[in-house]
């Protein structure tokens, strides 16, 4: 049977996912309009087939992995998702029901949220499946959350539980480790999911915009994401690794392969957001996550010492050979 051609495709596909600034998928740009007295907030994602993903995962969970990871940045910049472009590259071999799922998990993302899609293009490769996001969200003018905020005094905060993604990916590979097996069933299918999709902490973006100094998500490690963001305020840090909030999956792998925690903490694929803020305003912080549901864990405080991260564990002084994970 014959596969649709470029404007079938896009029209059978990807149209019904297009909010009104997509024009209906039918003109060469979509149309954003900011409202009065907010400025655009811009961030891009792309994800290749053996680098960020596996070629057979189920095509659903690749569309919204590839769109959360953009909502992610929106929601540690403190913005509202307005909608978004995609740059798709088909492989060889693809077919309708593959790409039928694929759209079917990304309208599911982008109705979750809030972010229709508004343009972008199909084209085919003889490279691997590679697709790219540019999410635009906004922001009322001079609010958005930078990583250079951060100041001496100020609490280091995590969302949610960190590792997951990183110990999610090795027990959803094809070469598992024998700590897998010491998992439960329950524990395994946390993990996998977690890394396969990713939960952008959209619900956090007004409490970050309110309250918080600095913030970035965390897409390539604890440890190496901090480092960024401290080097973009100028300041330093000390954490202390023992109060890092884990999943009971993540504790249970680490008392299997203790080694495991350093992977949980410079691991990438958490995707939760990484921020400082006053002491004066972490009561309300905290209060703006816990109304939102979601979790909030103090882990350290924000030092004078420009680019410094000291890393506590039981008391001792930790040190990382690799802080996150790298492309290049």
């Amino acid at each position: 049977m014959s596969r649709p051609g470029e404007f079938e495709l896009i029209a059978r596909y990807f149209a019904p996912i297009a909010g009104p600034a997509g024009l209906g998928l039918t003109d060469d740009a979509g149309l954003l309009r900011p409202a009065r007295g907010y400025e655009l907030v811009v961030t891009a994602d792309a994800l290749v087939a053996g680098v960020h993903f596996f070629a057979d995962d189920p095509p659903a969970s690749i569309a919204r992995k590839a769109l959360a990871v953009n909502l992610s940045d929106l929601a540690a910049k403190g913005a509202r998702p307005d909608g978004f472009v995609l740059t798709l590259a088909l492989p060889k071999g693809w077919t309708e029901a593959w790409l039928a799922d694929f759209a079917k998990g990304l309208a599911a993302m982008a109705e979750e949220g809030a972010c229709p899609l508004v343009g972008g293009d199909t084209v085919s490769t003889p490279g691997p499946l590679t697709l790219s996001i540019t999410a635009f969200g906004s922001v009322p003018a001079g609010r958005m959350v930078l990583r250079s905020g951060a100041k001496p005094g100020d609490l280091v905060l995590v969302s949610g539980t960190i590792g997951d993604g990183a110990l999610g990916l090795k027990v959803h590979g094809p070469d598992k480790p024998d700590w897998v097996v010491k998992l439960s069933e329950a524990g395994r299918s946390h993990l996998a999911d977690r890394y396969l999709h990713p939960r952008p902490r959209l619900a956090l973006a007004a409490a970050l915009q309110a309250h918080a100094s600095a913030a970035m998500d965390i897409s390539d490690g604890l440890v190496g994401d901090l480092a960024k963001l401290l080097a973009a305020s100028g300041v330093g840090a000390e954490i202390d690794l023992d109060t890092v909030p884990l999943s009971d999956a993540a504790r249970t792998a680490i008392m299997a392969a203790p080694a495991l925690a350093e992977l949980a903490w410079t691991g990438g694929d958490d995707y939760e957001i990484l921020l400082t803020t006053s002491e004066g305003e972490y009561p309300a912080m905290v209060a703006a996550a816990e109304a939102a549901g979601i979790s909030l864990a103090r882990i350290g405080r924000v030092t004078s010492d420009s680019g410094v991260a000291r890393f506590l564990e039981q008391g001792r002084e930790r040190v990382f050979a690799q802080g996150s994970f790298a492309h290049f």
